[in-house]
């Protein structure tokens, strides 16, 4: 089976110490490209010189999370905008709101989000989406853009059965990670997980968080990374009725689609 991970923070330093060896267990694990997550305005330039070494197995986003949107200064968008030129760079984003965490203020995160709305549609680009406890603030903003925004993903999705209906009625995909292989905090996940359309589901570790807690046996390390993909394949087939098989097919098919791999 050939898997694309769409949510790698390789720039990490949990992964980057060791990153021949997680690329070489990736790709033995059939995991044959990766999308490597911009955090921040120097994670993204980060992100690109690590494209740049793997030019085969890694393209990019480029954004400002919301744990960083208080960094967000008059010269953001003009800096994204130069990186994205680079053709490693397939998205805008991480971007969104965080209100559970609240590292940056509300009015802060909020305006880094319009600004890279405002970039994705300007550069037609697709649109890499975080969104944690602030959900009708969330979709109200997406709403304004969805009409001018090529594609979306809602990446690392853990939330309600009414949160999901709200993204699929905008025609956004899903990012699912080992958040489905938590016996605890997954099991709404898993009942969701059916709901999404073939065309809408894309897969992704989240590395080196999420490491799934039913993957056995765990790494010492405890650190998550792409070659657990299949293993999160695997749970996902399971909940939805399929073979992991033909979830491998459909959502590669989709990684290739949203990103242009």
């Amino acid at each position: 089976m050939e898997l694309v991970d769409i949510g790698v923070n390789l720039t990490n330093k949990s992964l980057l110490g060791n990153l021949d060896a997680v690329m070489k267990r990736a790709r033995e694990a059939g995991v044959t490209q990766m999308v490597v997550t911009g955090t921040s305005i120097d994670e993204s330039r980060q992100a690109i010189d690590l494209c740049n070494r793997y030019p085969d197995r890694l393209v990019s986003t480029c954004g400002v999370h919301p744990h960083h949107a208080s960094e967000w200064g008059e010269h953001s968008s003009d800096l994204l905008k130069t990186m994205a030129q680079h053709d490693c760079v397939r998205a805008i984003g991480e971007t969104g709101l965080d209100f559970n965490r609240n590292y940056s203020p509300h009015p802060a995160q909020e305006t880094a989000f319009q600004r890279q709305m405002e970039l994705a549609v300007a550069l037609q680009m697709p649109l890499f989406c975080h969104q944690r406890d602030a959900h009708q603030r969330f979709i109200d903003m997406l709403r304004e853009f969805r009409d001018d925004l090529s594609r979306i993903v809602v990446h690392c999705f853990t939330d309600t059965r009414e949160a999901l209906t709200h993204y699929l009625d905008l025609d956004c995909y899903i990012g699912i990670t080992g958040w489905i292989c938590d016996e605890r905090r997954g099991l709404e996940l898993q009942k969701l997980v059916p709901m999404i359309p073939d065309d809408r589901l894309l897969l992704e570790t989240d590395a080196p968080y999420l490491l799934p807690r039913n993957l056995d046996p765990k790494p010492s390390s405890r650190v998550n990374e792409p070659a657990y993909l299949p293993h999160i394949l695997r749970n996902v087939a399971l909940h939805q009725g399929k073979s992991p098989e033909q979830l491998a097919r459909q959502t590669l098919h989709n990684s290739q689609l949203f990103f242009g791999l």
